[in-house]
């Protein structure tokens, strides 16, 4: 349900006129942007169209994902709260 959930998630955002500048990864969100996440292709395709995928290292670090990676880039959590607190609108999942 929740793989469902996220695909259609980001496939909407793949084809909306309006898109987001940034998605932040942290927490368990991080499984997203991994090898083998269902979600890649869509997180692929969301990056070469400019937007910014933040993952968290300190995340990446307690789950033990660090070079796991595959699409996004390491980033702090400050960058990520900064961007928060920049933004005009947050999306939370």
């Amino acid at each position: 349900m929740q793989t469902t959930l996220i695909q259609t998630y980001l496939r909407t955002i793949n084809e909306t006129a309006d898109k987001p500048s940034e998605i932040c990864f942290y927490a368990e969100g991080v499984f997203l942007v991994i090898e083998g996440s269902p979600v890649l292709s869509l997180l692929s395709l969301l990056e070469t169209k400019g937007i910014r995928l933040t993952v968290c290292s300190t995340c990446l670090n307690y789950y033990g994902l660090t070079d796991q990676v595959a699409v996004g880039h390491k980033g702090t959590m400050v960058e990520i709260v900064d961007t928060q607190m920049q933004a005009d609108k947050v999306i939370t999942l």
